[in-house]
């Protein structure tokens, strides 16, 4: 039989967590797999890059899709649990769930509206809607954006040291300047003021730039943003950044535009999205070469 859509696998995936039980991906691989059929050939059938068993990847939309519509909800790294809203959707014995019908919870359509910057959401219906370049260049958008909620979610399980010095990697490899024992300086060292380190603003050292790096599940306040500028102003600084994992609160984003200092916030979504951009903590899995005619081949002298 051929092997089942990830639009196909999404409501079998939602009845078998419907236990309330905490359940792993490969778990959950192995038991849909069973539940469909599939023989052992079926079940290491490739994807074109050769790289992961196309059934193993459906699957593993198929539990993104439900985690982004808020039927599922992720309870460690790797694992998940039917959240309220799934097991309400389950109540309703629907036919199929498919990308269209999940549509209708809030979260999802803005998942599916970033990640394809703000066009038209596709699915089996929309088929021929996008050019095959914009029907990549919207699943490499969606990729990223999974891949930020992953990384996100591994960097929340990260102590605090290690999220400072992953702030100061990133920054050199956006291209600020000095050298990895520069930045760090004033990591780790008590009595810092609100600052956790120094980076330059270019190779010369022209200028330096201060660092504040949290760790939270909660947005970032006011308060902190405030202690961060006097701060600076002890430093007699006027510029620095303030990275976090979480975002910030309205009241922090306005104090921000109201000071002299030049504060930049970071949230976590530019954090992930910075990160995916210089390979800081992710690496290349596959790598598609799109080609087209070489006309200046095709000249006939």
């Amino acid at each position: 039989m051929p092997i089942p859509d990830y639009q196909s696998i999404m409501l079998p995936l939602l009845q078998f967590a419907a236990d309330k039980e905490e359940h792993a991906l490969r778990e959950t691989i192995d038991a849909l797999g069973k539940q469909f059929g599939l023989t052992t050939e079926e079940r290491k059938e490739l994807l074109p890059s050769g790289r992961q068993a196309t059934f193993d990847n459906r699957v593993g939309w198929a539990r993104t899709y439900l985690k982004k519509a808020g039927c599922l909800t992720s309870t460690r790294r790797g694992y998940y649990r039917i959240s309220e809203r799934g097991l309400a959707l389950l109540t309703e014995k629907p036919d199929a769930i498919t990308a269209k019908s999940l549509r209708r919870f809030p979260e999802f359509e803005e998942f599916q509206s970033e990640s394809k910057q703000s066009t038209p959401a596709t699915d089996i219906e929309d088929e021929g809607a996008s050019t095959p370049e914009e029907t990549v260049e919207q699943a490499v958008q969606q990729l990223n954006h999974s891949l930020a909620d992953e990384l996100l979610q591994t960097i929340k399980e990260c102590s605090p040291s290690f999220f400072e010095n992953l702030v100061v990697d990133l920054l050199l490899a956006m291209g600020y300047g000095g050298t990895r024992k520069d930045a760090g300086q004033t990591l780790g060292k008590s009595g810092d003021g609100g600052i956790d380190g120094i980076i330059k603003e270019d190779r010369l050292g022209l200028d330096i730039i201060y660092i504040q790096a949290k760790r939270w599940a909660n947005p970032v306040g006011r308060p902190e943003i405030q202690k961060f500028a006097g701060a600076l102003q002890g430093m007699r600084a006027r510029k620095g950044v303030f990275i976090t994992n979480s975002g910030f609160t309205s009241e922090a984003k306005d104090y921000v535009s109201l000071i002299d200092s030049k504060i930049i916030l970071i949230d976590g979504q530019k954090l992930a999205s910075f990160m995916i951009e210089h390979d800081v903590g992710v690496s290349p899995a596959v790598t598609y070469s799109i080609k087209r005619i070489d006309m200046d081949y095709f000249v006939d002298d």
